[in-house]
């Protein structure tokens, strides 16, 4: 029997398009935006949603129809841990019900869960506030830890999708010489920053002022999670009348009023920082968060 050739290259092509369709990208689902880019860096051609944004507390979501469908379609999930996300995550996982990321050993993971975190406490009660027995979650803006969880992380996606392991190790490896490039670029443009001090909002900023080696000498916020009260920023001006602050500083999702009061009163600049990609426009991926925001420090240094 004659078989035209025309015939079976269409077949042929039509085989490699099915098979390529089957082998749909897979599905991140991030809760931060700086995981959302993380998992981008790690698996370009991922399809990537972010739970919440740079003008987002991510402590306090509400888990939205739309969040319980994007969860359901996904094949892992990458969260900070340490608890940020114990208000909603789990309620969230069981009305997705994707058994896919409900553990650690298949396709949840938490980025905390691979460095050691600062400020961990043994014991925790209401009276403390709002803060984490398992340490700062806001890990992110330690470049070295950052790197610790990308390696995790293209572990992770590699066990999850094994059919593209080597190429997301490829994909770290790329990260990997680029990040670390641009530390000591970071590290010298912040010199000038070394023994500063400054007034923040919670301990948002936690491990960016023990790498830059800047001293947070109080909070904005009378306890963990609670908002300024008037008599504790009063106790504030007298704080910042006896020292040397460079500014007073707040993520780009806090309330500015308080951190406003203080800075017009004794005379400091203000400054709002982005906390995550996406915070402003100059932060549009990891790399530009970085230098957002030791540019807009050395502003006012």
């Amino acid at each position: 029997m004659h078989i035209n050739s025309k015939w079976l290259k269409m077949a042929a092509v039509a085989a490699i398009t099915l098979s390529s369709s089957a082998q749909a990208d897979i599905n991140v689902f991030a809760c931060e935006p700086e995981y959302a880019a993380l998992a981008k860096e790690l698996a370009p051609n991922a399809s990537i949603y972010s739970a919440t944004t740079a003008m987002q507390d991510p402590h306090l979501v509400q888990a939205r129809p739309s969040l319980i469908a994007r969860m359901r379609q996904a094949d892992i999930a990458v969260c900070a841990g340490a608890d940020l996300e114990i208000g909603w995550l789990p309620m969230l996982q069981m009305k997705a019900s994707n058994s896919k990321v409900t553990s650690t050993d298949r396709g949840l993971f938490f980025a905390a869960d691979h460095v050691e975190t600062l400020d961990q406490l043994e014991h925790v009660d209401r009276s403390m506030g709002d803060v984490h027995a398992q340490g700062n979650p806001h890990l992110h803006f330690d470049p070295m830890r950052l790197l610790q969880v990308a390696k995790a992380l293209s572990a992770k996606l590699g066990q999850v999708d094994a059919d593209n392991a080597a190429q997301y190790q490829a994909n770290y490896a790329d990260f990997e010489q680029r990040w670390l490039a641009k530390v000591p670029q970071w590290q010298a443009q912040a010199e000038g920053l070394k023994g500063k001090k400054v007034i923040a909002y919670h301990s948002s900023f936690r491990y960016l002022f023990k790498w830059l080696g800047i001293e947070q000498i109080a909070d904005l916020e009378p306890k963990p999670g609670l908002a300024p009260t008037s008599g504790h920023l009063a106790s504030l001006l007298t704080q910042v009348q006896e020292q040397d602050v460079m500014a007073v500083l707040v993520t780009s999702y806090q309330d500015v009023r308080g951190a406003n009061w203080l800075a017009d009163r004794a005379d400091l600049n203000m400054r709002v920082l982005p906390m995550s990609v996406g915070g402003n426009a100059q932060s549009q991926d990891l790399f530009g968060l970085y230098d957002s925001v030791i540019a807009l420090l050395n502003e006012v240094k």
